[in-house]
């Protein structure tokens, strides 16, 4: 009996010319387990050029199949012309010479021999056993027997369509009448995509099944039966690092072919289409909060009333310690001048902005004393004595205040004309900040603008705001 290769083995055996970071490596280990049985519903975003359709859609179909002939697969992707084109790269793979060489058992008719089995560009047929492989596009018929495997890839052509609410309903159509009815109890779905919009596939199956986040490798034999097992690859890492996408704060995901400067610049063009395509994070235009509406400035303004600085410490978890440096103008006018915004410690942050606050001349900052912040500010006062810290303790509804002071932060906050470059995540989660609150991940640095405008503007003008605690 030949063994069977690890799917590395056999993607670099069958293809020689492509190239192993270690995102592919996980990504492919993570298929690997998927093909052995081990997740049943998987769903993985990848960002645009990664390498998402030559290992989910080319190289594991032909995998799989070469596992176990009897196997049918159903390859579904926006457009049947597209379809058909994995189909036929698969059964070239299956052809070749390195393919026979590690799955002898799994053929397909060639030529006119032997009769009786089906080969097209859409239908194949493994000889001797059960296995085909199918491909259909995006509201085709599926017609014959069972199908024990899905693998959808790309259901959307571009953004226009995944804009289309016309065109996202009839996938989902699609999707219910079709392919779930060709399931059966042992039947494996798996999802890959580039994200487009929030109400995409993914994003309604995320509203109505249960998911698991795909953190660990222990996670894979936890799973349930009924679960989706998730998992997202940030073109820049943004998220906590874990077992599975261990990458630091900022790092691109395959660096040789999409560097964090290309990124960076992509990100500059286009902050929503970025969040949704290489982050993962789709969001809708119509329901933007500030979205690109802020004024911008080339220099401060000559007559200066304050210096000051607003902290917001981060929670536990994936929130973001943001501190913002700003002025003021006689007019009232609050131009942002530098910006620390981290997910790390406070050991790593406090040295962060107190040499923010050293470096703007800060004579007067502002910590809010909620999750460890009193500390923080204590901190801060050790290593900037010049600065004045005061700690307050922010009580009020964080939503409402929010969304009541939105209009004023756009009339009042002036940012630095490339503000963008200098502080891509923060401009990022400013500029894609949604008007319904429970659909944003981060609102630290909506919550700093708010807080800044709050004392500056609303406080100033009816002497209502609660005086900080000083040092």
């Amino acid at each position: 009996m030949v063994p069977q290769p690890a799917f590395v083995d056999f993607a670099t055996e069958v293809y020689p010319f492509l190239e192993f970071t270690p995102f592919h490596r996980t990504y492919y280990t993570i298929l690997q387990a998927f093909a052995a049985g081990r997740i049943k519903r998987l769903i993985v975003s990848v960002p645009p050029q990664h390498g998402k359709s030559v290992g989910a859609t080319t190289l594991l179909p032909a995998y799989m199949l070469g596992l176990d002939p009897d196997m049918r697969i159903a390859i579904a992707s926006y457009s049947g012309t597209l379809a058909s084109k994995f189909n036929r790269r698969v059964q070239r793979i299956i052809e070749s010479r390195e393919y026979e060489a590690m799955f002898p058992e799994t053929t397909i008719k060639r030529g006119t021999k032997p009769s009786g089995y089906i080969r097209t560009s859409d239908e194949v047929e493994i000889i001797g056993h059960k296995g085909e492989l199918i491909s259909v596009g995006r509201e085709g018929s599926l017609t014959g027997n069972r199908v024990d495997c899905f693998i959808l890839d790309d259901l959307y052509k571009d953004a226009m369509e995944a804009q289309s609410p016309v065109i996202r309903e009839n996938c989902w159509e699609w999707y219910t009448s079709v392919v779930r009815t060709r399931m059966h109890n042992a039947s494996r779905e798996l999802i890959v995509f580039t994200r487009w919009h929030e109400e995409d596939l993914i994003g309604v199956l995320g509203r109505t099944e249960p998911f698991r986040e795909l953190r660990s490798w222990s996670d894979i034999d936890e799973v349930g039966d009924n679960e989706w097992l998730v998992l997202n690859f940030e073109a820049l890492k943004a998220s906590p690092a874990t077992e599975i996408d261990p990458r630091g704060e900022g790092e691109a995901l395959w660096p040789e072919q999409q560097s964090r400067e290309l990124l960076l610049s992509k990100r500059r063009l286009d902050p929503v289409r970025f969040e949704a395509m290489y982050q993962g994070h789709p969001s809708s235009r119509e329901g933007l909060l500030y979205g690109d509406g802020f004024r911008q400035y080339t220099l401060l303004p000559r007559d200066i009333v304050a210096r000051s600085n607003y902290t917001d410490t981060a929670d536990a978890g994936d929130d973001y310690l943001c501190s913002v440096d700003y002025v003021v103008d006689t007019d009232g006018i609050i131009y942002v001048t530098d910006v620390v915004y981290s997910r790390q410690t406070m050991e790593h942050t406090e040295p962060l902005v107190a040499a923010m606050l050293k470096r703007e001349g800060i004579r007067q900052a502002y910590v809010e004393s909620n999750n460890g912040g009193r500390g923080f500010a204590r901190s801060l006062q050790r290593l900037v004595p010049t600065t004045r810290i005061e700690w307050f303790h922010q009580s009020a509804n964080k939503e409402a205040r929010i969304l009541s002071n939105s209009a004023t932060v756009l009339h009042t906050v002036r940012m630095p004309e490339d503000w963008c470059v200098r502080w891509p995540e923060f401009y990022a989660h400013v500029t894609t900040y949604k008007r319904l609150f429970r659909a944003n991940r981060h609102d630290d640095a909506a919550d700093v603008l708010t807080g800044i405008v709050e004392r500056e503007v609303t406080a100033a003008s009816n002497g209502r705001w609660q005086r900080a605690r000083f040092i």
